[in-house]
């Protein structure tokens, strides 16, 4: 009995459980049907998936939209590129494939000779190199195909390339806050950020594509029965900014704000006849091909739209030529300065440097800037038609540009109390302080004066085309009519005597009529009441005076002169000089 149960122990040791040789069984027919399927991947389907891999390229262009571009106006080549897409190659390593010190330092000396690393540079890629359990590392983005071949031709261990399309600023810094720039959201997605880029992404981006078919039962896509759904791509937008204008007019500006030390400066050109943008400066500046590089998000909002300050002077004609509409004064209405206005505020109301002017009239208020001549001149009006008109030249709102991130100035302290009678708000609304505005919001009203009394949108897009080939162009908008025409001559022909008798000659140019004010604005104070001792400067003008091509306004934030009949106006001038001859206005004889 002993051995009979010995030797069915024996047997029973060596046989495997059922269990386990399932277990090994489905193992066993797994890795034989992976071989098969291998077999004719590799083999009786090599040519299909070869063709597959071949033409992926094409697929991905099918999948994916090409961005629209953006163009600027050019006199001589009709529109020129300021935002397109370009092939670059990214260059990247694979420190599993590089081993130990030496390799890594020959890795390192063979890149060195297409880079031009600094110090840190160089250390931040040794450091990327020898993360031994690390499949991938950026070596360099955007580097030039060519120059992509040549490194893929010395076969330098561990080192790839791969070509990618990436968005080109072929003109760099120009216009930059106006166009924006290509970057990712949080989801890591391309998206338009600031400028047109961002205001228009939608339209830019276009409409992906798809792949459609019958599905296996693992969910992917069956090769033989899929159909793609070809991609749309962006359409292009084209600006209504000139090349050589935005060129010229914006380094010019560069050059004074460096003159005079300026923190910041802004720029706005409009045709004043149909609201159209010519140029549009923001300073300090940014590359959008290495936004990343600003040192501050700030460099990115365009300040022509973005940045509301308090206006000061350049305020005045507004009020004028409110008061001139409502009949309470003409050009030529006496004016008996007093020096100081003490009955409205808590503190006195004085003019600039305390000074008090002889008896004049309306056009000597804005010719000498006399702020007790327009709190007069708000008196007469009554505050329910002095707010009236500042909403009816478009203050407190936004213009309506059509470029991410425009913020509107704020009127708010004008609905504080209710009431005809001049409150102390309304008094120092009526030269600029206490109320604010962009510089674009300026140049709209200012044009509503020039042009005869209409207020219009200020538009930079001048059409849109889709790849279908159909076009969207801006057609001028008139908002409203603020004024008559009558009575815009005369706001207009009181703003030529300010700079022929006034503060502002130094804006003039010699053979030209212009016209235009100064304004030098205190700035106030974070979160506390009162003013700082720094400045904003302003000149805002028109020319020539018989058949005006431009308005514009010059601003300077912080500058190291006192007025800005010392920096805006003579900046003002001298752009003035290049305008009129761009525009082949001859001189008067």
């Amino acid at each position: 009995m002993r051995g009979g149960q010995s030797q069915n122990q024996n047997k029973s040791k060596n046989k495997l459980p059922f269990r386990l040789r399932l277990t090994v069984g489905a193992v066993f027919l797994f890795l034989l049907a992976i071989g098969a399927r291998l077999f004719i991947l590799m083999v009786l389907e090599h040519d299909f998936y070869t063709a597959l891999a071949k033409g992926s390229q094409e697929i991905y262009s099918k999948l994916v939209p090409q961005r629209g571009k953006i163009y600027l106006q050019d006199k001589n080549q009709g529109y020129y590129p300021l935002a397109i897409n370009r092939d670059f190659a990214l260059v990247y390593a694979n420190p599993n494939r590089i081993s130990g010190e030496t390799e890594v330092n020959e890795v390192v000396s063979k890149l060195e000779n297409f880079f031009d690393w600094k110090k840190k540079e160089r250390k931040e890629i040794l450091d990327k190199l020898t993360k031994q359990d690390d499949p991938y590392e950026i070596i360099k983005q955007k580097v030039n195909l060519s120059k992509a071949k040549k490194i893929k031709k010395e076969e330098i261990s561990g080192i790839n390339t791969s070509k990618t399309s990436y968005r080109y600023y072929p003109e760099k810094s120009l216009a930059a806050t106006t166009v924006g720039f290509l970057g990712r959201n949080k989801q890591g997605e391309k998206v338009g950020r600031y400028g047109a880029e961002g205001y228009w992404d939608k339209k830019l981006s276009g409409q992906r594509g798809f792949l459609s078919g019958t599905r296996s039962a693992s969910g992917s896509v069956i090769p033989f029965n899929t159909e793609i759904n070809q991609a749309k791509d962006g359409a292009n937008i084209y600006l209504t900014l000139d090349r050589t204008l935005q060129y010229q007019v914006c380094n010019l500006l560069k050059q004074s704000k460096k003159k005079y030390k300026a923190e910041g400066a802004s720029l706005v050109i409009m045709n004043p006849n149909n609201g159209s943008i010519e140029a549009l400066c923001s300073l300090p500046n940014f590359n959008p091909n290495q936004y990343g590089e600003a040192e501050t998000v700030k460099k990115y909002n365009n300040s022509s739209i973005y940045q509301p300050y308090e206006i000061g002077s350049i305020f005045k004609p507004i009020v004028m030529t409110a008061a001139l509409e409502g009949g309470v004064v003409s050009p030529d209405t006496s004016f008996k300065d007093p020096g100081v206005v003490k009955d409205i505020c808590d503190s006195p109301i004085r003019n600039s440097r305390s000074k008090v002017y002889d008896k004049t009239d309306m056009t000597g208020v804005l010719e000498k800037s006399i702020n007790t001549g327009m709190v007069k001149v708000a008196k007469l009006l009554g505050k329910k038609d002095l707010v009236n008109y500042i909403e009816k030249f478009g203050f407190g709102t936004k213009t309506g540009i059509r470029l991410n991130t425009e913020r509107a100035g704020r009127i708010d302290s004008l609905y504080i109390n209710k009431g005809n009678k001049i409150d102390c708000y309304a008094a120092t609304a009526s030269f600029g302080q206490g109320i604010t505005a962009t510089p674009i919001q300026m140049v709209a009203a200012y044009s509503a004066i020039i042009n005869g009394g209409k207020l219009l949108k200020p538009y930079v897009i001048e059409k849109i085309k889709y790849p279908s080939g159909n076009k969207i162009k801006t057609k001028p908008k008139q908002i409203r009519r603020v004024v008559s025409k009558e009575k815009a001559r005369l706001a207009q022909a009181m703003l030529v005597s300010v700079i022929k008798n006034g503060h502002a000659d130094s804006a003039g140019v010699r053979g030209y009529q212009l016209g235009g004010k100064t304004g030098t604005a205190q700035i106030s104070k974070d979160n506390a009441r009162g003013y700082t001792d720094e400045t904003n400067h302003s000149f805002v003008g028109f020319g020539p005076a018989k058949n005006p091509k431009f308005v514009m306004i010059v601003k300077f934030h912080k500058p190291d002169q006192r007025f800005s009949s010392q920096t805006a106006a003579p900046t003002f001038g001298e752009i003035s000089e290049f305008l009129l001859d761009y525009y082949q206005v001859a001189p008067k004889k």
